[in-house]
Order: structure tokens, then sequence, then C-alpha cells
């Protein structure tokens, strides 16, 4: 028996040397590989930091002959510039050298923790999955565009909703004050009109937009061959509300004042701490209409989700208006498309609330 368990534990020492064996092949191999990987970076790095170099000169000579600088300025500039980006490929390149050093004194490579991370300098060193052979390339050293004159933003919007009846003032609305309540979200471009100012832009983008309704006096959206109408629950209520999902496309003049931002390649305008008005209109379809009831029946508690159409308006469109300072706007919107159809008097939705547009 001894005999046996000496001759297995030999066999089972025999095989973890030879896997040790060739883990230390493979990883020298991966380092070997790894260090040629950043012999050839070292070269992309300075064709990248030259080409940088080639469209900033464009930039400015494109300055020099609109007459926005003088030739001595000029130069001054294509001087500084070219001083930045070879300062540039020496930091980059020595922080590829560091790496090739570490991985040539360390068999199973090196890896340099986050608070040691480089990327602000246009390269980060580690071995994150998004990385290659340990150097990660990013571009934020790329000039910037001489004329940006469209820029994007994320939109949201919230706030108070109700509806404007023929024949009838809002303060007679059927609809609860406060309850009923709007909520936007959306994405939106925005384009300078004129080439040498920036007081007139045009907006445009698309929203998804909930319009929330919430009967008064114990009342429910019923219907009923080609008509909705409200109509009193048989039970006490909890909860009833109307909710109607729309995606529309919006389009607004925004008029006001910016300050323009000179750097050395590139001028933006800024609309930081401005006062701003857009007036416009959007125009889309409806995308779902919800009803949700909440009561209770012998002691049991019921929720009621109605998936219908309620004969709501398939395509909308409206008036919208903004005014704003710096993100932060007080928004109306008000449909001029009647919020059911076929009706015998007409209901338009309105709304009033706060949005947000974060450039």
């Amino acid at each position: 028996m001894q005999t046996i368990t000496k001759h297995v534990v030999l066999i089972i020492m025999a095989l973890s040397m030879q896997l040790l064996y060739a883990q230390d092949t493979i990883r020298n191999v991966n380092n070997k590989y790894k260090i040629e990987t950043l012999e050839d970076i070292k070269e992309l790095v300075k064709e990248e930091e030259r080409n940088f170099l080639k469209a900033e000169v464009e930039i400015i000579n494109s300055r020099l002959s609109n007459g926005e600088i003088t030739q001595e300025e000029a130069e001054n500039l294509k001087k500084q510039l070219a001083k930045k980006r070879a300062l540039n490929i020496e930091n980059r390149l020595d922080i590829i050298n560091n790496k090739i050093s570490l991985l040539e004194r360390n068999d199973e490579g090196y890896h340099i923790n986050n608070e040691e991370d480089l990327s602000r300098v246009g390269f980060s060193i580690g071995g994150n999955d998004d990385s290659f052979a340990g150097v990660k390339i990013n571009y934020k050293n790329k000039p910037k565009k001489y004329d940006l004159r469209t820029s994007s933003d994320f939109v949201l919007a919230f706030g108070l909703n109700n509806a404007i009846i023929d024949g009838e003032k809002l303060d007679d609305s059927p609809y609860k004050f406060g309850g009923s309540r709007f909520f936007e979200i959306g994405w939106a471009w925005k384009t300078r009109v004129f080439k040498n100012s920036n007081f007139l832009r045009l907006k445009y983008g698309y929203s998804l937009q909930i319009n929330g309704l919430k009967p008064t006096d114990n009342q429910y959206f019923v219907q009923n061959e080609g008509e909705t109408y409200l109509e009193e629950f048989p039970e006490k209520l909890k909860k009833s509300k109307l909710s109607i999902t729309n995606l529309v496309f919006p389009v607004h003049f925004e008029f006001g004042p910016s300050k323009r931002i000179d750097k050395d390649t590139y001028f933006r305008y800024s609309t930081k701490n401005q006062f701003k008005i857009g007036i416009g209109g959007y125009a889309g379809f409806n995308i779902g209409t919800r009803q949700k009831l909440k009561y209770e029946l012998d002691g049991e508690r019921i929720k009621d989700k109605q998936k219908r159409s309620f004969n709501t308006t398939n395509l909308v469109y409206g008036l919208s208006s903004y005014i704003a300072f710096d993100d932060v706007a007080l928004y109306v919107k008000y449909d001029l498309s009647p919020i059911f159809k076929n009706q015998t008097i007409d209901q338009n939705n309105i709304s009033l609330g706060i949005r947000f547009d974060m450039d």
C-alpha cells in the first residue's frame, strides 16, 4: 500500500511540475507579445500627435485666411501647439517605456492601482478588459472642431396637467388639480441659425410625454359606442387615473443672449447663466392609453388596470413654450388635437411645469 501511495505522490508531483512549467512558458510568451505590442503603440502615439498638430495648424491657417488673427499671432500659436504636442509625445512614450520595464522585470506582469491611473494624459495602464496589452488609449487630446454649430442635450420635464373643455372654465374642470400630472423625457439637438450670431437657435428632437388625468367625484372613464365619457363608479374609489402616452417630435425657436468663448484652435457659444425663451410646437402619435382603478369590494383590495384605446386621438399635435435661466425653465404645452375623438364637446390637454435641458 505504501508503495502505491509513493508512486501516486510522484506522479502528482511530476504533473504539477509540468503544469507550472507550462504556465511560466505562457506567461513569458504573453509578456513578450505585450512588449512587442507596446513597441508598436509607441509609433502610433507619434503619428497620432502629429496628426493632431496638423489638424490644429489647418485651423490656425483658416483663421488667418479669414482675417481673425494676424500672421504673427498665427506663427506664435503654431509654435505653442508644436511644443505641446512634442511634450505629449515625450510624456506618453515615457509611460509606455515604464510599462515595458515593468513587464520585463516581472514575469507575471504588473498592474497599477486606480489611484495611479494616467488616463488624463492620454493613456491608462492596467489589466482592464477594455485595455490592449495593458494600455488603454483615449482621445481626449484630439483637437476640437473649430466651430460646432449643433449640440445636444437631455430633456426632462414634469408638472401639473388638466384639460380645457369647450364652453367650460378651467376652474370647472372634472379633473383634479394637483392630482393630474404630466411627465416628459427626451433628447434634443440645438443648431445655431446664423453663422456669426447665436441669438437664434433651432431646437428639435424627440420626447416621450405621459399626460395623466384624475377625475373628481368618484368618477372613471367609460368607452361606449365610439364615445368616451365620465361616469360615477359603483364602489368607493381610492384612485382613478387615465394615463395617455405620446411619442412626439418637438421643434422650438430659441432666443436669448450667449457668451462667446474663444480658444486657440476653436470657439464655442455658451448659454450658461443666461435667459432663454423657446417658442414652438410638437407633433407625434399616441402609443398607449391606460386607466388604473383602486377600490375595495367585499373587504378585498382591487387594482384594475385597463389597457385600451378609450377613443383617444391617434395623431397628436400642439403648441409649447418655455422661459429658462441656465438649464431650468418654466414650461407650458397645449394640445391642439382633442384628447378624445368623435366627442360632442372637445377636450384639449394643457400642461404647466418645470423643464430641465441639460447640455
